[in-house]
């Protein structure tokens, strides 16, 4: 993903329904035939490659929707990293949102082969004319950074390899690093990270950094880092288990959105705290029904041993919220609910903060970032009762499950200036034209806007 060295790089011209009238004058008569004949519309997604009259490579036509249309892609620029043989390419024209069509196609290259042999040629895309050609790359680099942590098999991204991930993204921007591993964590104060790890082969641990100035605005990220999730003794079936290496996705959104603001020097005062733990099954395993007493005091029913990431987050949103940050934002793969109710492409999250929300809800839009703004409904407080302790982690009700968690968790982010969860599915179950078929990371762009807006 680096700028073309090419002296030649083939043009690629955008053209819509609107537009198609003047890229036929610009691509000469006999090449709008050729691409008329072969089938070209200009319509979202479609690609035709022209040759020159010796048959080599002469161009490309990239169909895109009209901005207004209901099924205009911003990022779909992404399809001509999957749709164009290996070589150097330029924007012949501007595309209807050139900072975008550019990401879109840096995401687009995105390959996960650590485990393959066959790494193949890309195409190169040669920095556009008046877009922030540097800006779109790091963007695509810390986004692959991220989908990298997500696609790694559970025996490769052990909660060690984790914490280093984590670790190694701190030393290399200057950050001051602490972490709580196995025993320690109840020295420390963590002990529901404790009890959801403790099971596991590897020890559960907590990683803690800072970055940039103390007295600069503090923001503290929190993600979720369960690295497998097999449910503990409420063991999930085999079909729930297919997918549960992404359970650390939250951990991998933070990090991603922590390495955005860190490279883009933003003026705060910056932390990130990350629960990583492997819910596993032993004699040590966590029950249903036990009650362990958290970090901020409230005592905790085990209602379900496989809602495990709100306790772990639970733990590490108490000790982020002790320092008062400003913002405090939390991002987890945390409920099946929040894919019923909007689908894997369209993450809920939810604040008390209207600003915050409404900064949110623009920055989405204006960075292609899908999120969607869901309630805090006081009255379902009642579904995460417990008979016997302050709070159960398993509701009720099977009624509004995104919403009861985050319920759960809000009891304990409390003295966070503003604080807003995510509620993540981290995954393409099927390929985007911005990114193939596997990890995703979601709406740490949304999130990385605001902090450049305010910060």
């Amino acid at each position: 993903m680096t700028a073309s060295e090419s002296r030649d790089p083939t043009p690629i011209w955008f053209a819509t329904g609107n537009t198609w009238d003047d890229v036929r004058g610009q691509i000469g008569e006999v090449a709008a035939r050729f691409a008329e004949g072969a089938g070209f519309k200009p319509k979202q997604g479609h690609i035709q490659l022209l040759p020159d009259a010796t048959g080599a490579l002469a161009g490309v036509l990239f169909g895109e929707a009209e901005s207004s249309a209901p099924e205009f892609l911003p990022l779909g620029a992404g399809k001509l990293a999957t749709g164009l043989p290996a070589g150097d390419y330029r924007f012949a024209n501007t595309p209807g949102h050139p900072e975008l069509a550019t990401l879109g196609f840096l995401l687009g290259l995105y390959r996960y082969d650590r485990f393959k042999g066959d790494k193949s040629a890309q195409p190169r895309l040669m920095a556009p004319t008046n877009v922030d050609f540097a800006a779109a790359e790091r963007t695509a680099r810390a986004v692959a950074f991220g989908r990298d942590l997500v696609n790694a098999p559970a025996n490769a991204l052990t909660p060690s390899a984790l914490e280093e991930a984590a670790e190694k993204l701190a030393q290399v921007h200057g950050g001051e690093y602490q972490s709580h591993v196995g025993d320690a964590l109840l020295a420390s104060n963590f002990p529901l990270v404790h009890a959801v790890g403790v099971a596991a082969a590897e020890a559960p641990r907590l990683v803690d950094f800072v970055w940039g100035r103390p007295d600069a605005p503090k923001v503290t990220l929190v993600g979720k880092g369960v690295v497998f999730d097999s449910g503990g003794l409420d063991i999930k079936p085999s079909s729930g288990m297919e997918l549960m290496k992404k359970d650390m996705g939250g951990a991998a959104t933070a990090l991603t959105l922590a390495r955005l603001v860190m490279e883009a020097g933003l003026d705060v005062r910056l932390r990130v705290v990350i629960p990583i733990v492997e819910n596993s099954i032993s004699a040590r395993a966590m029950r249903p029904s036990d009650v362990v007493k958290s970090r901020k005091g409230l005592q905790v029913e085990i209602g379900n041993t496989d809602a495990e990431g709100r306790l772990i987050l639970a733990d590490a949103l108490a000790y982020a919220a002790e320092e008062k940050p400003d913002l405090l934002l939390d991002f987890a793969t945390l409920t099946g609910a929040a894919r019923v109710a909007l689908g894997p492409d369209l993450p809920p999250f939810f604040t008390e903060d209207e600003t915050l929300a409404a900064d949110l809800a623009r920055a989405s839009a204006e960075v292609a970032d899908p999120i969607w703004r869901m309630p805090l409904w006081r009255p379902y407080d009642s579904y995460i009762e417990s008979r016997i302790a302050d709070v159960t982690n398993a509701p009720a009700s099977p009624f509004a499950g995104s919403v009861t968690a985050a319920l759960f968790l809000r009891r304990f982010a409390e003295g966070a200036k503003a604080w807003a969860h995510f509620d993540l599915y981290a995954w393409n179950p099927s390929p985007r034209a911005h990114g193939p078929q596997g990890g995703e990371i979601q709406a740490a762009r949304a999130a990385f806007a605001i902090l450049r807006s305010r910060y």
